[in-house]
């Protein structure tokens, strides 16, 4: 008993401590690194009751931060959990009940604002209740074969015994606990890549742009899993990457190297400013993947500290900075080519919003808009438009 209220009492502790101001991993990692008394299975407890907190918090205000953690995990879990069997046996016995009884038993009946505050803001399409729910679970971990590798990929994984499932043509679906590392040559064979942002590869095919070697810019590179993405399924492409965070293009390097992309232009560049000249910029790009910062809402199923700590204000600066990352690099389009505008958000302010104004103030034409609702396969919610521009 005294080895539960331990871990209850630790993630008291560091959550007392933790203010939002970086990712709930990296502050849990720092935190374990400090202390060498936390063994593999204490750290995965204490990270667990940590996240159990942030994606149901919001519902139990007025509780002790203890209680608040225990609920959550309540409502988290779907098996027998040994923490609750010895903290909360009455709770533990009814795991396996579906959520809206769970809400019931903890008096939470009217669940939906408190697991996500602002459903006014939502995207069109998207089932608030169902979106609500997701954040008490977990996402999977999704790989993308890259091409040439499928063979080796799939008998590898014949070979752990783990559970998998194979959507093709090139996605796999994991527990999120498989460790990618010790089985595939990360980057090289495999991307890890959510399976929304997989599907942007429905708007990117061979010849969409008219030309022998298209020249693609991905204007907000970040890690460069779009760009490698588009390398796989366009081809030989003439890529030109950049970001506005030189630190982001150093790792990103390291990543293309591993993946076999070696002949790129890269720049760092702050999209958000006017009349910034870019030194080795290419005028006329075929094709624009503008994959824009956003509130990330989307993801929150995998970071729900952030939402959390999210402020509503900040829907309404995104929308203002992506309005003017996508003005400023449409201007580099050619006639015919393609902009392909993405986020990992689930605002019409950033979504479907953000589509009007760029028909309207940059005339380019809408080819295809689409929810990718990741929330019905325990991944993230994006949204993706691909634009055209006239002849």
């Amino acid at each position: 008993m005294s080895r539960y209220h331990s871990y209850l009492s630790s993630a008291t502790q560091i959550l007392d401590q933790y203010r939002g101001e970086e990712p709930l991993a990296s502050f849990l990692k720092k935190i374990f690194a400090g202390n060498k008394k936390f063994g593999s299975t204490d750290r995965k407890q204490i990270s667990n009751l940590c996240y159990c907190y942030f994606r149901t918090a919001k519902l139990f205000n007025g509780d002790s931060i203890e209680e608040r953690i225990l609920k959550g995990l309540f409502l988290c879990s779907t098996q027998s959990n040994e923490i609750l069997a010895a903290l909360k046996p009455e709770w533990n016995d009814k795991i396996h009940l579906p959520a809206p009884d769970k809400f019931s038993i903890l008096n939470a009946r009217d669940s939906m604002p408190g697991l996500f505050p602002w459903t006014n803001e939502l995207s069109g399409g998207i089932d608030p209740k169902k979106f609500a729910e997701s954040f008490l679970i977990q996402p999977d971990l999704f790989l993308r074969i890259r091409p040439h590798h499928a063979e080796a990929v799939l008998l590898k994984l014949s070979k752990t015994g783990i559970n998998y499932e194979f959507i093709p043509p090139f996605s796999i679906r994991l527990p999120n606990n498989f460790k990618v590392e010790n089985y595939f040559e990360i980057n090289r064979e495999v991307v890890v890549q959510d399976y929304s942002s997989q599907r942007i590869a429905e708007f990117l095919f061979p010849g969409q742009t008219g030309t022998v070697r298209p020249a693609v810019w991905d204007c907000c590179a970040g890690s460069g899993g779009k760009s490698i993405l588009a390398k796989d399924i366009l081809g030989d492409i003439d890529l030109t990457v950049s970001d506005v965070r030189e630190s982001i293009l150093l790792n990103l390097q390291s990543r293309f190297r591993k993946a076999g992309i070696n002949n790129y232009q890269n720049f760092v560049a702050d999209l958000s400013q006017e009349n910034t000249q870019y030194s080795i910029i290419n005028n006329q790009y075929s094709t624009i993947l503008a994959d824009v910062p956003c509130s990330g809402s989307g993801t929150w199923g995998r970071t729900p500290e952030q939402l959390y700590y999210f402020d509503e204000k900040k829907i309404n600066e995104y929308a203002a900075l992506q309005q003017k990352i996508v003005s400023n690099a449409a201007k580099h389009l050619k006639p015919g080519g393609h902009l392909l505008y993405i986020t990992c958000s689930v605002f019409k302010k950033e979504n479907e919003e953000m589509v009007n104004l760029i028909k309207q103030k940059l005339h380019l034409e809408s080819e295809k808009t689409e929810l990718l609702k990741g929330y019905d396969m325990k991944a993230d919610t994006m949204f993706v438009a691909l634009f055209k521009k006239k002849l």
